[in-house]
């Protein structure tokens, strides 16, 4: 059974975070930067919520409040579904589906082992795909 552990293995070990005082603004910033979506919002080694470009679309721009002024801690996600390490692509596909989320934290024993999101586990299954379909046509033709 292929699991999270196999996706983290391949991607970079970086993980982006801001503190819950940071601006939505400077958390752009970063987005941007980086060019990623999400970051994760935490306190020393405590995560405390994410914030994506969802959630500055749906509570600051829709509600007209300032990046500048406004906080993460004001706008991010809290109620976070985490998943270990040990987790199923398909779990965790079903989890993103479900809850209609496209990051999702991997926790190992408190600690933020990562994020992968849903472009993670697409590229992973259709990798997975392709190389079963090349054993299979390796087996017929021999």
């Amino acid at each position: 059974m292929k699991t999270i552990k196999n996706i983290i293995q391949t991607k970079s070990k970086s993980i982006y975070a801001v503190t819950p005082q940071t601006s939505v603004l400077d958390a752009l910033q970063v987005m941007m930067d980086k060019n990623i979506s999400a970051l994760l919002v935490m306190e020393g080694p405590e995560l405390r919520g994410i914030f994506t470009e969802r959630d500055y679309a749906r509570k600051i721009i829709l509600q007209g409040k300032a990046s500048k002024e406004t906080s993460i801690q004001e706008v991010m996600t809290t109620n976070l579904e985490t998943v270990k390490l040990n987790a199923s692509i398909e779990h965790c596909m079903k989890i993103m589906t479900e809850r209609h989320i496209r990051h999702l934290p991997i926790v190992e024993d408190g600690i933020v082992a990562g994020v992968i999101s849903i472009g993670d586990l697409v590229k992973f299954v259709i990798e997975d795909q392709k190389q079963t379909i090349e054993q299979l046509q390796t087996y017929i033709s021999s």
